[in-house]
Formats: structure tokens, C-alpha cells, sequence
């Protein structure tokens, strides 16, 4: 990790030209939502995107859950990934920005795909549940307002087959996580879910070094 490389803009360079597989479409996307006020720090970055289509395919998914539509960039990769059939519930508090993104999963005909929720996400998560039934999902990936981690994951759990994925982002929330000074409502709602999860029995789990911290929680 830290200890053994450390990250130049050269070699962050070098990753992104080796790994990284890209199109004009999805760098569309990136740059319209980089436009809007606060795009560039919401939107999930290229290779993120990437990896949750990767862990789509690892897992053999054929559920997704998203808390956390925004312009939709991650929920384009992940529909991508997803066989003909499958179904991708994103959720979001407003249409107006995953509105900016349906154009777009329409353009690369995945939006049949895609079930978009509008409304208060723990709202939404309880109607999943009602509606579908639990461990119905086979792959969540949470990514909302920070201050109610904690409940989403709780409800993402019970949405989530067993040996089912959980991909939370942000728990490194800027390096805020590590700075005592920094009490603000979203850092502790961070901090809340990263201490339950390293002492939750029912998951394994992984936090990675990338991007603003990506957190891998499998459910036993």
C-alpha cells in the first residue's frame, strides 16, 4: 500500500493508460456532469466506474441495487455489465440530475434495464423490501448523503443474498475519516459505518486505497 509505492501523478498516469478502458460516450457523461456545480467532486471517477462493472461480472449479478443515481455514470457501467435480463433499482432523491443520465443509458440501450426510484432513499430501501423480499439483490453499491450510511447499509444488508456484495464509496470522505477536528454530520455518519463494519460479524471486508476510498463488504 502507502508504504511500498507512492502514488506520483506519473504513475496515476501510468495506471490510467494501461487499465483503463474508456469510450466516447462514457467520457460524455463525465463531461457533462464535470459542468454542472459540484459534478466533478460527485461523479464517480472513470476507474471506479470500471471496477463496479468488473465486480457486476465477478459476482454474476443479475440484481444491482444503487443508493445514489446522481447523473448516472456508475449506473451506466454497472447496467452494462448486467446480462439482457437483468434489472439495475437506482435510487435518488430528485430527477433532475439522473435525468442527465437517462439519455445517456438510452443512447447505449440499457435503459430497459434500469428501474429509477425517486424519492428519500431509507423510504425506497423499505419498499424494497416489502416488494421483493430479502436477500433479492446480488450487489449494492451505496454512494448517497453520508449522515444515513449506517441505516442504508443495515437495509442493504438485509436486501443482499448471502455471499452478495456491498461496494460502499467515500469511506475515506476526503481524508475528513482521520482528522479528529473534522465532526461535521457526513464525516461522523462515515466514521459510524466504517467502525460497524470492522466489527460486524455477518461480512468480510476490504477498504481500498482507491479513489476516495472504496469499501468491499461481502455478506457470509
Amino acid at each position: 500500500m502507502a508504504d511500498q509505492t507512492t502514488a506520483t501523478r506519473d504513475l496515476l498516469a501510468y495506471v490510467r493508460e494501461v487499465s483503463l478502458r474508456d469510450d466516447d460516450l462514457l467520457r460524455e457523461l463525465r463531461e457533462t456532469t464535470a459542468d454542472l456545480p459540484g459534478g466533478t467532486a460527485m461523479q464517480v471517477m472513470a476507474e471506479e466506474g470500471q471496477l463496479l462493472a468488473l465486480l457486476v461480472g465477478l459476482t454474476g449479478a443479475r440484481a444491482v441495487l444503487e443508493i445514489g443515481t446522481f447523473t448516472g455514470y456508475s449506473t451506466l457501467c454497472m447496467a452494462r455489465a448486467l446480462p439482457a435480463d437483468g434489472v439495475l433499482v437506482s435510487c435518488d432523491i430528485e430527477e433532475r440530475w439522473p435525468a442527465i443520465g437517462a439519455e445517456f443509458w438510452k443512447r447505449d440501450g440499457v435503459d430497459a434495464r434500469i428501474d429509477l426510484r425517486i424519492g428519500d432513499a431509507a423510504a425506497t430501501l423499505d419498499a424494497l423490501l416489502a416488494e421483493r423480499g430479502p436477500e433479492s439483490f446480488d450487489l449494492v453499491f451505496i454512494d448517497a448523503d453520508k449522515t444515513n450510511y449506517v441505516r442504508y447499509y443495515e437495509t442493504s444488508l438485509a436486501l443482499l443474498r448471502a455471499g452478495g456484495l456491498i461496494v460502499v464509496d467515500n469511506t475515506l470522505f476526503f481524508g475528513r475519516v482521520a482528522d479528529p477536528a473534522a465532526v461535521d454530520p457526513d464525516t461522523a455518519g462515515v466514521r459510524a459505518l466504517n467502525r460497524a463494519l470492522h466489527e460486524d460479524p455477518r461480512v468480510e471486508l476490504s477498504l481500498l486505497m482507491m479513489a476516495d476510498g472504496i469499501t468491499l463488504v461481502r455478506k457470509r
